[in-house]
């Protein structure tokens, strides 16, 4: 067992996802809910934590206090001790040299950044997570494995399409696990094992690679180190060494960054291919939210869909989300969305195929999405409704609406 000090643990939690268009606006990504009471940077620290790890930091970059209130200083996952346990960290604000403070080029380029710090923890070895994905898995022994082999890295690899693999960086193993190349969201993936964000480095090994490519590729004025995301020049470098491994993530593993990711894998929650949350003995640890039961009256009619505490459902939902506090009105219709908190849909009016931020009204007989146009989830067909939205009318299918309007 890897004893206190001799591991840390860090959470990339600092993405802006702009990929998410008007859902994170603002809010960082990780602050996303999932499944109505969780938020996407659960599965990250509750790995870690059930990995019996004790130091665990995370980095916030974007949109920092939406984050703020939800970690409650790590008190969720047991992380508020006096020794060790949680930390915030926010890189721009200077955590080492200045021509490394300011907002992260790419979360290889973050590393460097955070590397005076890292450093002066001492620890042998470095977990890195991202906040984005879904998943949940016993880190335990994979760190376990690394360590006892004298790895370089180690790499938590899934299975994928090649047209999703075009998104992500794709790893080449050979029959041991060794990484023999890697390929940074390739236009042409040569296969469709994909790096899952979820790394284990030694820490000398890494701080070392680091300072080289810093040397190599800074040649500007802005602060960029030029070294990017982890699979343009960080990878590459390590896997040049030979001691890089690839490990199969067990289970479920999506990265929701795009709505189509992320109302698909809410799809598959309701269609029972998502294991997250069946494993008693690792459980997916949230700030519970402080509401009564949800509701159903008489009125109301709900179809393989998850309702959050205080939902209060009196017309139709199919296949849908409904965060906490949600109100579906008597004669509205909710099909195929992810509804997030205190959003009501006023009597008569029809949701489909869309993704509604907090504290949106849907007024009587408006309409809002379509029927998708494909069996699995596409961009072009979620509509997006920004946080504190006031829609009448019809919004149609894709449509985008920022946060706040009327």
């Amino acid at each position: 067992m890897v004893r206190r000090g001799e591991v840390l643990a860090l959470v990339q939690a600092g993405g802006q996802g702009s990929r998410m268009d008007v859902l994170t606006r603002e809010r960082a990504k990780p602050a996303l809910p999932y499944g109505g009471v969780h938020r996407l940077v659960d599965f990250a620290l509750s790995a870690l934590v059930h990995a019996e790890l004790v130091d665990i930091w995370v980095s916030l970059e974007y949109q920092v206090t939406s984050l703020d209130d939800y970690l409650s200083g790590g008190r969720p996952w047991s992380l508020d001790r006096n020794r060790g346990g949680f930390r915030r960290v926010v890189p721009q604000t200077g955590t080492g040299p200045a021509t490394e403070s300011g907002f992260a080029f790419g979360n290889g380029d973050l590393l460097l950044r955070m590397s005076a710090d890292i450093e002066a923890f001492g620890a042998r070895t470095l977990v890195v997570c991202s906040a984005d994905h879904v998943f949940n898995m016993d880190l335990a022994p994979v760190i376990e494995e690394h360590v006892a082999a004298g790895r370089a890295a180690t790499l938590l690899t899934s299975e994928v399409s090649k047209k999703d693999a075009s998104d992500n960086v794709v790893v080449l193993a050979d029959r041991s696990g060794t990484v023999t190349a890697v390929e940074h969201k390739p236009s042409r993936p040569s296969a469709g094992t994909v790096a899952t964000e979820i790394f284990v480095y030694d820490t000398e090994t890494l701080l070392g690679v680091l300072r080289d490519l810093r040397r190599e590729l800074s040649g500007t004025d802005d602060g960029d180190s030029g070294i990017g995301d982890f699979g343009e020049h960080l990878l590459p470098r390590l896997v040049e060494g030979g001691r890089v491994a690839a490990e199969p993530l067990t289970g479920y593993w999506r990265d929701v960054g795009q709505p189509g990711l992320y109302l698909q894998s809410h799809r598959d929650l309701l269609a029972g291919r998502v294991d997250v949350f069946d494993h008693p003995g690792r459980p997916v640890i949230s700030h519970w939210p402080d509401r009564p039961a949800a509701r159903v009256r008489a009125s109301g009619d709900c179809h393989d869909s998850v309702l959050s505490p205080g939902a209060d459902v009196g017309g139709l939902v199919v296949g849908s989300v409904l965060g906490p506090g949600v109100v579906v009105e008597k004669g509205a219709e909710v099909h195929d969305s992810v509804v997030m908190e205190d959003c009501v849909i006023r009597a008569g009016a029809v949701v489909r195929t869309s993704v509604l931020d907090e504290r949106c009204e849907v007024a009587p007989r408006a309409r809002v999405g379509a029927e998708p146009s494909r069996r699995l989830a596409v961009d072009d067909d979620v509509t997006l409704v920004g946080r504190g939205s006031r829609v009448a009318g019809e919004v149609g299918a894709g449509a985008r609406l920022e946060p706040g309007s009327s």
